[in-house]
Protein backbone atom coordinates (compact mmCIF):
# COMPACT_ATOMS: atom_id res chain seq x y z
CA UNK A 1 0.00 0.00 0.00
CA UNK A 2 1.53 3.29 -1.06
CA UNK A 3 1.24 6.48 0.95
CA UNK A 4 -0.98 9.13 -0.61
CA UNK A 5 0.80 12.22 -1.93
CA UNK A 6 -0.13 15.41 -0.10
CA UNK A 7 -1.50 18.50 -1.81
CA UNK A 8 -1.52 21.92 -0.14
CA UNK A 9 -4.44 24.17 -1.19
CA UNK A 10 -2.87 27.60 -1.62
CA UNK A 11 -4.93 30.67 -2.43
CA UNK A 12 -6.31 33.95 -1.13
CA UNK A 13 -7.91 33.89 2.32
CA UNK A 14 -7.26 37.17 4.12
CA UNK A 15 -8.65 39.54 1.47
CA UNK A 16 -11.14 37.06 0.02
CA UNK A 17 -14.80 36.53 0.82
CA UNK A 18 -14.85 33.53 3.22
CA UNK A 19 -17.28 31.60 1.03
CA UNK A 20 -15.11 32.05 -2.08
CA UNK A 21 -11.99 31.02 -0.15
CA UNK A 22 -13.74 27.84 1.03
CA UNK A 23 -15.78 26.85 -2.05
CA UNK A 24 -12.90 26.11 -4.45
CA UNK A 25 -11.09 24.18 -1.72
CA UNK A 26 -14.16 21.99 -1.16
CA UNK A 27 -14.40 21.32 -4.90
CA UNK A 28 -10.69 20.42 -4.99
CA UNK A 29 -11.16 18.02 -2.08
CA UNK A 30 -14.09 16.35 -3.85
CA UNK A 31 -12.02 15.86 -7.00
CA UNK A 32 -8.80 14.71 -5.35
CA UNK A 33 -9.46 13.17 -1.93
CA UNK A 34 -9.76 9.61 -3.20
CA UNK A 35 -6.08 9.54 -4.27
CA UNK A 36 -4.45 12.35 -2.27
CA UNK A 37 -4.30 13.83 1.22
CA UNK A 38 -5.42 17.47 1.09
CA UNK A 39 -3.88 20.09 3.37
CA UNK A 40 -6.37 22.95 3.72
CA UNK A 41 -5.11 25.99 5.64
CA UNK A 42 -8.73 26.91 6.43
CA UNK A 43 -9.00 23.89 8.73
CA UNK A 44 -7.41 26.08 11.38
CA UNK A 45 -9.59 28.69 13.04
CA UNK A 46 -7.21 31.65 13.17
CA UNK A 47 -8.43 35.20 12.78
CA UNK A 48 -6.48 37.30 10.32
CA UNK A 49 -5.13 40.64 11.48
CA UNK A 50 -4.82 39.57 15.11
CA UNK A 51 -1.26 40.16 16.29
CA UNK A 52 -1.07 37.09 18.49
CA UNK A 53 -2.02 34.72 15.66
CA UNK A 54 -0.06 36.23 12.73
CA UNK A 55 3.13 34.25 13.34
CA UNK A 56 1.15 31.07 13.95
CA UNK A 57 -0.81 31.49 10.70
CA UNK A 58 2.37 31.87 8.67
CA UNK A 59 4.29 29.09 10.41
CA UNK A 60 1.45 26.57 10.15
CA UNK A 61 1.00 27.42 6.45
CA UNK A 62 4.74 27.07 5.82
CA UNK A 63 4.72 23.72 7.61
CA UNK A 64 1.90 22.55 5.34
CA UNK A 65 3.95 23.65 2.31
CA UNK A 66 6.95 21.69 3.65
CA UNK A 67 4.77 18.61 4.20
CA UNK A 68 3.11 18.77 0.78
CA UNK A 69 4.31 17.01 -2.36
CA UNK A 70 2.33 19.33 -4.65
CA UNK A 71 0.77 22.78 -4.34
CA UNK A 72 -2.61 23.46 -5.95
CA UNK A 73 -2.84 27.23 -6.27
CA UNK A 74 -5.86 29.46 -6.83
CA UNK A 75 -4.32 32.37 -8.73
CA UNK A 76 -7.57 34.27 -9.26
CA UNK A 77 -6.32 37.50 -7.70
CA UNK A 78 -3.15 38.99 -6.31
CA UNK A 79 -2.36 37.59 -2.87
CA UNK A 80 0.88 38.23 -1.01
CA UNK A 81 0.53 35.09 1.10
CA UNK A 82 -0.19 32.89 -1.92
CA UNK A 83 2.76 34.34 -3.84
CA UNK A 84 5.08 33.76 -0.87
CA UNK A 85 3.88 30.16 -0.52
CA UNK A 86 4.47 29.55 -4.24
CA UNK A 87 7.97 31.04 -4.10
CA UNK A 88 8.89 29.08 -0.96
CA UNK A 89 7.56 25.82 -2.40
CA UNK A 90 9.14 26.13 -5.84
CA UNK A 91 12.34 28.07 -5.21
CA UNK A 92 13.36 26.84 -1.77
CA UNK A 93 11.87 23.34 -1.73
CA UNK A 94 11.66 22.35 -5.41
CA UNK A 95 7.97 21.42 -5.16
CA UNK A 96 5.64 20.92 -8.12
CA UNK A 97 3.20 23.87 -8.26
CA UNK A 98 -0.04 23.59 -10.27
CA UNK A 99 -2.07 26.80 -10.48
CA UNK A 100 -5.38 27.71 -12.05
CA UNK A 101 -6.12 31.25 -13.14
CA UNK A 102 -8.59 33.26 -15.21
CA UNK A 103 -5.69 35.45 -16.39
CA UNK A 104 -4.19 35.04 -19.85
CA UNK A 105 -0.44 34.59 -19.93
CA UNK A 106 0.20 38.29 -20.67
CA UNK A 107 -1.76 39.33 -17.56
CA UNK A 108 -0.02 36.93 -15.17
CA UNK A 109 2.72 38.17 -12.89
CA UNK A 110 6.12 37.09 -14.25
CA UNK A 111 6.85 35.81 -10.73
CA UNK A 112 3.85 33.49 -10.79
CA UNK A 113 4.70 32.34 -14.32
CA UNK A 114 8.28 31.64 -13.24
CA UNK A 115 7.48 29.75 -10.02
CA UNK A 116 4.30 27.88 -10.95
CA UNK A 117 5.21 24.69 -12.76
CA UNK A 118 1.92 24.79 -14.69
CA UNK A 119 -0.88 27.37 -14.91
CA UNK A 120 -4.22 26.11 -16.20
CA UNK A 121 -7.42 28.04 -17.02
CA UNK A 122 -9.73 26.43 -14.43
CA UNK A 123 -9.90 24.42 -11.23
CA UNK A 124 -11.35 21.47 -13.16
CA UNK A 125 -8.39 21.55 -15.58
CA UNK A 126 -5.95 21.67 -12.64
CA UNK A 127 -7.66 18.73 -10.92
CA UNK A 128 -7.55 16.78 -14.17
CA UNK A 129 -3.87 17.60 -14.65
CA UNK A 130 -3.01 16.43 -11.15
CA UNK A 131 -5.06 13.25 -11.53
CA UNK A 132 -3.50 12.50 -14.93
CA UNK A 133 0.07 13.08 -13.78
CA UNK A 134 0.28 12.12 -10.12
CA UNK A 135 -1.95 9.11 -9.57
CA UNK A 136 0.23 6.02 -9.56
CA UNK A 137 -1.30 3.44 -11.79
CA UNK A 138 -0.09 -0.11 -11.30
CA UNK A 139 0.63 -2.05 -14.48
CA UNK A 140 0.01 -5.77 -14.25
Amino acid sequence: MSVKKKIYLSGPIMDEHPELAATWRERAKEGLRDHFTLLDPMRRNFKDREVDSANEIVEFDLQDVRDADILLVNYSKTSIGTAMEVFFAAHDLGKFVVAFSPFCFQDCSPWMVRYCTKILPSLDAAIGYIRDNFIVRHVE
